[in-house]
């Protein structure tokens, strides 16, 4: 079942959409050569806990993590590590979660580690781009459908490859509700939406292929094709008066 937010609870998860939204750019405009994955994770546990806030991540299903940094090939789910270094030329996912007042923020951005090639560019630049033609999709009478077509047609006309093992989800009470939200469909399918829904639209873009594999830790996902993989992803709203980003931030 689909839940439909009220006014005031829409309130508490642009609260925790901020924090949420805050955390992850403060992670990203610390992020330097050589500094390790969980020195990242330790600035942006320690923003959401100065908030007031709970890392949503933290624990979750076991996850060690208050975010997931994901690297280069690595789509989702990387694991923080005092042995893992960025390194000029990467580029890096990093996924946060806020928890607060009883409503989660969910949101994504693929940073740059320095210098990136030309091909590392345009990944996170047509990933980021998809993002927001989705979003411009979520409006009330659309259906699911259209927000994954317009994510899909758009990545693929740059050859690109759309991941389909993991998807986008409705949040709220729930770090991951109904309904679920892919980033490929057909425009006019799916579920309807109507005012008060709040998903995470999170297109997850390979350079190469939309196959994917799951490392042995049993977390971490990685594109088939060993090429990079770019991570995007808002906590939106709909509203009668078009889609409202709940995570976006204010420093």
């Amino acid at each position: 079942m689909i839940s439909v937010k009220s006014k005031t609870e829409l309130e508490k998860m642009r609260k925790a959409g901020i924090i949420a939204g805050n955390a992850l750019h403060t992670g990203g405009r610390s992020i330097r050569d050589g500094m390790t994955t969980y020195e990242l994770d330790r600035i942006i546990h320690d923003y959401i806990v100065k908030h007031g806030a709970k890392p949503s991540f933290l624990g979750y299903g076991g996850f060690p993590g208050s975010a997931c940094i994901s690297i280069n090939e690595q789509v989702i789910h990387g694991i923080p590590s005092k042995k893992v270094r960025l390194k000029e030329g990467d580029i890096v996912s990093i996924d946060v979660g806020a928890y607060i007042d009883g409503f989660h923020g969910d949101t994504a951005f693929t940073f740059p580690v320095g210098k990136i090639s030309d091909e590392a560019g345009k990944l996170l630049k047509v990933t980021e781009e998809s993002l927001y033609l989705g979003i411009e999709q979520a409006t009330a009478g659309n259906r699911i459908g259209d927000i994954g077509h317009a994510v899909e047609e758009y990545c693929v006309s740059y050859g690109f490859g759309v991941v389909k093992d993991y998807i986008g989800h409705g949040v709220g009470r729930n770090l991951h509700e109904s309904p679920e939200v892919p980033n490929y469909g057909k425009a006019g399918h799916g579920p309807r939406l109507v005012a008060g829904m709040t998903f995470a639209i999170e297109p997850m873009i390979n350079a190469s292929g939309e196959g994917v594999r799951v490392l042995p830790n049993g977390w971490t996902v990685v594109t088939k094709s060993g090429s990079l993989s770019a991570h995007f992803e808002h906590t939106v709203a709909i509203t009668p008066d078009g889609p409202v980003i709940l995570t976006k931030p204010t420093i």
